[in-house]
């Protein structure tokens, strides 16, 4: 669920810091015995307005996060942020994870769950308040909310797709 204000960032590897979400270790029963592998959710940022995820899986935990940190690179999104905090209210929801996130004043923190709480520093939100409902599956809540992240618009998007002038986004 793309809008089309939403700007896809092609190539920025310009500091990107990466945050490990979630480790899973998964095992297969085959007829020789049990074969151990690990997935590994990775968010990516440069803390200025771009984020992106990635799931990696592979048979070594390090290998497992070097493959997540290359999918987060190759979907990341711009996002809007007003002085340390979101424009706007939005709801966000994929799978059976649902999300809400609202603007906070300067100095109230970022109020929110881990898995949303790593996509928040990773944008470089500070302030937000954060709640997760439905599936806690930390997979979903990430997408969850990017989804909600996504669809935030800040006041010169909003004018230039209604064709107005600024002052009447505010003033009606």
């Amino acid at each position: 669920m793309t809008n089309s204000n939403t700007k896809r960032v092609r190539s920025i590897e310009t500091e990107l810091k990466d945050k490990l979400v979630a480790i899973n270790r998964v095992t297969k029963v085959t007829k020789g015995g049990r074969n151990f592998s690990f997935s590994a959710i990775v968010v990516v940022g440069d803390e200025k307005n771009v984020v992106g995820h990635g799931l990696g899986k592979a048979n070594e935990v390090t290998e497992a996060i070097t493959k997540g940190i290359e999918a987060a690179k190759k979907n990341l999104i711009k996002v809007p942020v007003l002085k340390g905090t979101i424009p706007h209210e939005q709801n966000g929801k994929f799978g059976g994870a649902r999300v809400f996130i609202r603007p906070a004043a300067h100095g109230t923190g970022v109020i929110a769950g881990g898995a949303m709480r790593a996509v928040f520093e990773s944008v470089g939100i500070t302030d937000v308040l954060a709640k997760s409902k439905g599936s806690s599956n930390p997979h979903n809540v990430v997408k969850a909310t990017l989804n909600a992240l996504e669809q935030l618009r800040d006041a010169y998007t909003v004018a230039d797709q209604r064709g107005i002038d600024l002052d009447k986004v505010f003033n009606g």
